[in-house]
């Protein structure tokens, strides 16, 4: 990962146009070819952003100080420093992932083993379905034969959303599972969550911890 801190303006071309006015920022450029752009706020999230597949290329001569990142799809993200006050590489390796607490790591279990409850018809491909950045927690297809990717939390919140989109983005892009749709699925979903699931089109499913083993009558709230 390279990490540059450096006083820059910053515009977007693409499917709209954005511009982000000189001042200090943090750039982040990853080893899967991702660039963000980010304030000393609002936690994770980028000011702006390009997702890979991309290429960065540094200015030299008269376009030095500009960076340009684009995409397969044409957009650019065009980065001019002012002065870079920071430049620094740093080898991550390969990350280990999360470990789920005892409870989400057996509620993929029990979903898994019942996958039937989320509706009719839905049949298990495999638990822990491995993308470029990370497994999804089940990867199964609907009554219909579409492919559903269901992500599982204890209590369901923004990150959990932005997690499955990411998901979502990479297995559309498999010929052989697109088109994939999600399932955002949890003891507790916020409202916010909520709320974005909606907009991005990814379903919202309340599990029933004890429903699941068996204990309460067998029965998912998917909205």
């Amino acid at each position: 990962m390279r990490l540059v801190i450096a006083r820059c303006s910053v515009d977007y071309a693409g499917r709209l146009t954005a511009h982000l006015p000189s001042a200090p920022r943090l750039i982040l450029v990853k080893a899967d070819g991702s660039v963000s752009i980010h304030a000393d706020d609002r936690a994770y999230k980028p000011l702006n952003w390009m997702s890979p597949p991309c290429t960065l290329k540094e200015g030299s001569g008269d376009d030095e100080g500009v960076w340009t990142v684009i995409n397969k799809a044409g957009e650019k993200l065009i980065i001019t420093m002012e002065e870079i006050l920071h430049d620094s590489s740093h080898e991550l390796g390969v990350d280990p992932g999360l470990i789920k607490d005892g409870v989400e790591a057996h509620l993929q279990e029990l979903l898994a083993d019942r996958i039937d409850t989320l509706g009719d018809g839905y049949t298990l491909i495999r638990r822990e379905y491995m993308t470029a950045i990370g497994p999804v927690d089940i990867l199964c297809r609907d009554a219909d034969g579409q492919t559903v990717a269901v992500e599982i939390k204890r209590r369901g919140e923004i990150d959990g959303v932005e997690q499955l989109t990411r998901y979502l983005d990479l297995l559309n892009r498999d010929p052989h599972l697109a088109p994939v749709r999600g399932i955002f699925a949890a003891q507790e979903i916020k409202p916010q969550a909520r709320v974005l699931a909606t907009d991005r089109g990814i379903g919202c499913a309340v599990l029933d911890y004890d429903a699941l083993r068996g204990i309460e009558d067998d029965k998912l709230r998917l909205f």
